[in-house]
């Protein structure tokens, strides 16, 4: 039996990324970009957690992806996403966006909207790369209701906790853990906004809000 093993990654130690003087700040919790680090390139079938931060008018111009499951959660503000697929959404606080760029898809994300957006934009590997691009979102996705992703082999919790509340982590090969709000304790570790944990072999975890309640997002992974 695998020994349940945390490994705690903070904040402040995410990869700086954007273009600051386009109103674009990333912050990236695997090697990204210019950011290349050999022991730092994955955690399960997880490539990618971006924190992206778009002023009004900001955005990415249109551009490639391929053999990626990209999986998009809105902390605040709106995004507008069009694709070469012919989707045209606007993301808003509560939704899951899917776009699965199998063979390849290019798209656009933007700020179309007056106030900052804030998102956490997360890459995973497909089981089977190649097929046919596609598209999904999910309005105001509830809590009792993970967000499958079988092409990943992966499951999306979300966790939005009073305080106090606790909610258990999923018995997995591979659980990662994102707080976007407030404060959550995960054993001995006490995560705030942009703190992550990589959990292997996860038996009998508990998140335990903060006295200010937590949002937090948790991947369930069957292997990497």
């Amino acid at each position: 039996m695998t020994a349940t093993t945390i490994s705690v990654h903070r904040a402040g130690d995410r990869y700086p990324g954007g273009e600051p003087d386009a109103g674009i700040t990333s912050r990236h919790a695997f090697s990204f970009g210019g950011h290349y680090d050999p022991d730092n390139l994955r955690f399960g079938a997880l490539l990618a957690c971006n924190e992206e931060h778009l002023a009004p008018g900001a955005g990415f111009a249109e551009h490639p992806h391929s053999h990626t499951e990209i999986v998009t959660w809105v902390v605040s503000g709106e995004l507008t996403h069009r694709d070469s697929a012919g989707h045209a959404t606007v993301v808003r606080r509560g939704d899951v966006q899917r776009l699965s760029a199998a063979s390849g898809v290019r798209h656009v994300e933007r700020n179309d909207g007056t106030e900052p957006l804030v998102f956490v934009q997360m890459w995973l590997a497909p089981r089977d790369p190649g097929g046919a691009p596609s598209y999904e979102i999910v309005r105001g996705i509830a809590d009792a209701t993970p967000y499958e992703l079988p092409e990943a082999g992966a499951l999306l919790h979300v966790h939005r906790l009073a305080a106090g509340e606790r909610a258990a982590l999923p018995e997995a090969p591979f659980a990662y853990v994102h707080a976007v709000r407030g404060e959550a304790a995960l054993g001995e570790a006490l995560l705030t906004p942009g703190d992550s944990a990589r959990v292997t072999g996860s038996r009998g975890l508990e998140l335990v809000a903060g006295g200010a309640g937590a949002e937090v997002l948790v991947w369930e992974m069957a292997g990497g």
